[in-house]
């Protein structure tokens, strides 16, 4: 994990036909108060329950922070 969760997620952005992570992805990009620098999964975690827009569902996030600890 070099990088960032939040530029990890970057890789889903834009997608023609959007699915859950691209519509996460998109959602988290144009929140300019998400924890772009974090790595820290309790932290990140927080956030999206606490004051990410709906779009950022919990269960997709965990889905996606699985993806990012495989690579």
């Amino acid at each position: 994990m070099d990088r960032s969760f939040y530029h990890f997620a970057l890789n889903y952005r834009g997608k023609m036909n959007p699915d859950d992570f691209s519509r996460f992805a998109d959602a988290m990009f144009l929140d300019p108060s998400f924890p772009k620098a974090s790595k820290d999964f309790e932290k990140l975690s927080r956030y999206i329950e606490e004051r990410a827009h709906p779009v950022m569902k919990a269960s997709i996030f965990d889905q996606m922070w699985d993806d990012y600890c495989s690579h």
